[in-house]
């Protein structure tokens, strides 16, 4: 493959992948904005041939709580923390159908996506499944995933690929995903930074503990956390663009993450262009080497300041144009780029 490409997945969730965080109170605002999100990302990724993942909540398929009530696994994931689990309760919050309830239902939404083939409808797990959460078990997943696979099916939708809650990929579940036709999932960057069994510096924990931070659990959550954010204005991680050899080492194939794609926040408008500038330098980086270069997000981080966040994505689109035709730069989704990966690897 004599081209860079680049990957576009988007975490297609509502309210199914907050809820533990936030109630529709605080948050709902953003949720209801994405059933206007979905067709302005469509009519843009129209204007600049840019095709795209979208992990899609099994959950969301559903028109009525009769009928996905049905559809629930008999193996329920068994949290240790049992707030993480939708089945503990939040049935009793949703509304009866998709036209009163825009927070959990978004048939409408998926039928539009389905409308421009050149998308790809991945699966985000039935219930916005935690792999790595304490409690839970690899049959659990199995059947969560089966379920999604099969809501998917009666919207004739094939599921190859997948995008794990919280970005929680279980090494221990691959055969799971291998088994039911899963090729390609979305890791994590590549740097400590993103990586959780890496250890931080004691030098920075020292630090904190002097300033009188709490549990050192809590204090690398923090520092990690801190590092991601200056990590979208700031080179720390470097640019997160991999080669066909770095892809072809795992199956499923893992497409990483390079960049999050960070809602526009109005504290912080002074630094955009640096926001800016750091993913269009890891597209360049990419289009001029022939790597991968992945960006996602989430639609509901556009759920607001939509002026804002589309004029930033125009921006990233025509960059990705001048690129292709300067670089012959490709967009691609997640099973398209891992197929020629799989294609390539067994040709030799």
């Amino acid at each position: 493959m004599n081209h860079g490409n680049f990957v576009i997945s988007l975490d297609f969730e509502l309210m199914w992948g907050v809820r533990d965080l936030v109630t529709i109170e605080q948050y709902g605002k953003n949720i209801a904005g994405v059933h206007s999100v979905i067709p302005k990302l469509l009519d843009a990724f129209g204007t600049y041939n840019v095709e795209a993942t979208f992990a899609t909540v099994g959950f969301l398929f559903f028109e009525t709580k009769a009928g996905l009530l049905p559809e629930v696994p008999a193996l329920l994931p068994t949290y240790s923390d049992t707030n993480l689990s939708p089945y503990n309760g939040h049935f009793n919050e949703i509304k009866d159908n998709h036209t009163d309830d825009p927070y959990h239902y978004a048939p409408l939404l998926i039928r539009a996506i389905q409308k421009h083939p050149r998308h790809e409808i991945s699966t985000h797990t039935f219930s916005h499944y935690y792999c790595l959460e304490p409690g839970q078990t690899k049959e659990q997943f199995r059947e969560d995933l089966i379920a999604a696979k099969k809501i998917a099916a009666a919207f004739n939708i094939p599921i190859t690929s997948i995008i794990f809650p919280r970005n929680q990929y279980n090494v221990e579940y691959t055969d799971v995903c291998t088994s039911l036709g899963i090729t390609s999932y979305r890791g994590n960057e590549r740097h400590w930074v993103y990586d959780s069994t890496k250890e931080i510096s004691n030098v920075f924990l020292k630090f904190l503990i002097s300033l009188g931070g709490s549990k050192k659990a809590k204090l690398k959550l923090m520092l990690r956390r801190l590092f991601r954010k200056m990590d979208a204005y700031i080179n720390i991680s470097g640019n997160n663009c991999y080669s066909l050899s770095d892809l072809k080492n795992s199956f499923p194939v893992d497409i990483p993450s390079s960049r999050l794609l960070r809602p526009y926040s109005p504290a912080l408008a002074l630094f955009e262009p640096l926001r800016l500038r750091r993913i269009i330098n890891g597209m360049t980086y990419a289009a001029k080497n022939n790597l991968t270069f992945h960006l996602w997000w989430h639609p509901h981080n556009f759920g607001i300041h939509q002026d804002k966040n589309f004029a930033f994505l125009e921006k990233i689109l025509k960059h990705y144009q001048y690129l292709n035709k300067t670089y012959n730069f490709q967009s691609i989704t997640m099973t398209n780029l891992a197929n020629s990966i799989l294609t390539e690897h067994k040709n030799g």
